[in-house]
Parts: C-alpha cells; structure tokens; sequence
C-alpha cells in the first residue's frame, strides 16, 4: 500500500494486491474464441419470428366466460373473509392475481388484460366507478363482476385488450 499526494492537500489511498493460486497459464473465462462467444451469446437471445399480417385473435375473448370465471374466483376467495379496513388492500391484491391467472388459462391468444378490483364498505352512500381507455370497438372488451354481503361489496372490473 502506498499513499498519492492529491494537489488540493488530501491524501488518497490506493493499493495493490496479489492474488496467490492464479497462474497466468490456467484457463481462464475470457479464452473462448470468437465461434464459442457467438454460440454463447446466441443461446441467450431472443427467438426472432415473422410478422404473420394477421389482424384477428384466433379465438376473441368472450365476455360471458371471463366474467363467469371472474365470479367463481371471487364466491371462492372470499367465502371466509371478513372486512377489516386492513386487510382490505392485500385481499385485493391476491384476487386480482388470482384473477389474472385464471383470465389468461382460458387461452384468448393476442389479448392483454387488466384487473381492477374496488372494495366498498357498505354504511349506505353510494359509489360511481368510471373508466377511460383507448378502445378498439371491434377487439377489446370489458367485464364486471361482483360479490355482495351484508357490509362490503367488491366490484372486479376486467379489461381485455386486443395486441397486434
């Protein structure tokens, strides 16, 4: 180790150290040839495919059964569940995953979705939910589900988006 004098008056430290056990004729990382790295790189890159010009989903997304399978999720989760202002936003997260994943298993292909779910307590007002999107008429389309008890309601709004 040895200290650098530095113009404005501080000291600087730097060092060196030795490294015991590396010889320089030990296969290092760095030996591939110029044939090994491309391979390399390659067996991590992305799989290029062409367009396929096609302008319609295979299968669209049927509205009726998202929002059947959307209602079955939320009878199920939450059969047991009492409302507590703090166990409010975790619930909704987990619902709104599980949603999701079940959305996607009924194999609409080229669609994007969105879950949003909204947990009201019920002490008599009333709520307006409203929604913007940029919206192709003939693709996308939306889904609202509910489930309703004596002191909340959770209303689970499920947007599909077509992706070209």
């Amino acid at each position: 180790k040895r200290n650098a004098y530095v113009p404005n008056g501080r000291k600087h430290r730097t060092s060196s150290y030795d490294i015991s056990g590396m010889d320089p004729d030990d296969e290092s990382i760095t030996d591939f040839t110029k044939n090994e790295l491309l391979v390399f790189k390659t067996s991590f890159a992305r799989p290029k495919y062409g367009n396929t010009y096609r302008m319609e989903p295979y299968r669209k997304c049927e509205s009726h059964i998202v929002r059947k399978r959307a209602e079955d999720i939320l009878k199920q989760k939450l059969q047991d569940f009492k409302y507590i202002g703090i166990n409010g936003a975790p619930t909704c997260t987990a619902i709104s995953e599980d949603i999701l994943a079940g959305v996607k298993e009924l194999g609409f292909d080229r669609y994007k979705y969105i879950v949003q779910l909204f947990l009201v307590q019920k002490t008599g007002q009333s709520i307006h939910i409203a929604s913007r999107w940029v919206w192709d008429i003939a693709r996308d389309t939306w889904v609202q589900a509910q489930y309703e008890t004596e002191n909340y309601i959770m209303v689970a709004l499920v947007v599909a988006s077509y992706f070209e």
